[in-house]
């Protein structure tokens, strides 16, 4: 019987699993699976293997999660279940690293919840549901903002009163399992670059940039909350804390209200008037959509320099995430921004998606890496039950 892990990676519309066998302590990818909350279809896919299903639409996510979980034990071995990985957004001070959830480590995940009002909640729901489906298996928290622990108090605090920063107002950092798998691909695939100067992009819906420098965390863009650095699919990005004293005084907006309109009005929808999607904007004539893009663009070059700065300079740009990946035009539009830096791309390897984009002979690597979170939280779980004895 296989021994594995399940993965567990909850994002703002989907959940994404992945199933993984252990094998002398690493993690060997068997398949994966994506649920779509909105429409409550699972897509599958174990080796050439695809398939789709219809879960009950309109059940809670509890329902929906267990339906999966009989779904991809029609596909996959799960009997051998050995640990589940929860991907967990915030960690705050208190964890550095992936955690075995017993009922103290859930009680401070759930005491962050504040801090990361959009995805907490999610995960504690699924930890909780986890728990009911598989009580036996162990669950272990792989948290978004360990990796960029090693990223000093003069990177992290806020030109605040001290006592603040005490009390944990401070730059956290998130998207940290999708940096840690960067750092661990170059080093499977680039060894020349591994311990070098990084800027790293993940862009998505939610979108970060980060500065790597000996394969660690060194700055990135997000900070307290997952609101900071460049704009979003709804999601403001670094905004004037004035605007926000501005709109309680002028036109008295509460609290709430104007959490709502950062997290959901803002960003290229809010830029746009006409989508959040970075895909639907770059098929629109709107005058509106090409200024939201170029915007981004803009944000993301002027971030990424000043992460370089970080650093003391840059030797590869690394783009990663749904539209890091996928939108060529965008890539295009951030490396031109970039090309004082030395950063170019060629225009046949970037709209072809290849591993290296960069021109021919451009002193700074241009690179593609498929986003890959599941590997890095089922990497976490395996060292965890290797520490524990639970593997041999």
């Amino acid at each position: 019987m296989t021994d594995t892990i399940l993965t567990i990676n909850p994002g703002s519309a989907t959940i994404k699993l992945g199933v993984f066998a252990l094998d002398r302590g690493s993690a060997r990818v068997l398949g994966r699976a994506t649920l779509d909350e909105a429409t409550s279809k699972l897509r599958v896919q174990a080796g050439e293997t695809r398939a789709e299903y219809a879960l009950s639409s309109e059940a809670p996510t509890p329902v929906l999660i267990e339906q999966a979980l009989a779904c991809l034990a029609g596909h996959l071995p799960m009997r051998g279940l050995k640990a589940i990985g929860q991907r967990v957004v915030h960690g705050g001070d208190h964890f550095a690293g992936p955690a075995l959830i017993n009922d103290d480590v859930l009680a401070e995940i759930e005491a962050l919840t504040s801090l990361a009002p959009l995805h907490q909640p999610k995960s504690v729901a699924l930890i909780h549901a986890l728990r009911q489906l598989c009580p036996n298996v162990a669950q272990i928290a792989c948290f978004d903002t360990a990796f960029h622990r090693t990223q000093p108090d003069l990177v992290r605090r806020f030109a605040l009163p001290r006592v603040l920063f005490d009390a944990g107002v401070k730059r956290f950092g998130f998207h940290g399992l999708s940096y840690q798998f960067i750092a661990a691909e170059l080093e499977r695939r680039r060894p020349d670059l591994a311990r070098s100067r990084i800027v790293a992009a993940h862009l998505g819906a939610g979108a970060s940039i980060c500065a790597l420098e000996g394969g660690v965390s060194r700055d990135t863009t997000m900070g307290f909350s997952t609101l900071d650095g460049v704009p979003m699919a709804t999601r403001c990005g670094a905004t004037d804390p004035g605007v926000l004293i501005h709109l309680m005084r002028a036109r008295n907006m509460s609290a709430d209200a104007l959490e709502h309109m950062l997290y959901h009005e803002s960003g290229l929808l809010g830029l746009s008037g006409i989508s959040g999607d970075a895909r639907v904007l770059a098929e629109s004539d709107a005058a509106s959509a090409d200024e939201a893009l170029e915007i981004f663009a803009f944000r993301v070059a002027r971030e990424a320099a000043a992460l370089a700065s970080t650093i003391g300079g840059v030797d590869a740009l690394v783009f990663t995430g749904g539209i890091g990946e996928h939108q060529p035009e965008m890539r295009a539009r951030i490396c031109a921004r970039l090309a004082w830096l030395g950063i170019t791309c060629d225009a046949d390897a970037n709209n072809a998606g290849a591993f290296d984009i960069a021109s021919p002979g451009a002193r700074v690597a241009v690179l593609i890496i498929p986003a890959n979170e599941e590997q890095a939280m089922a990497e976490q779980c395996a060292t965890i039950l290797g520490a524990a004895g639970q593997w041999h």
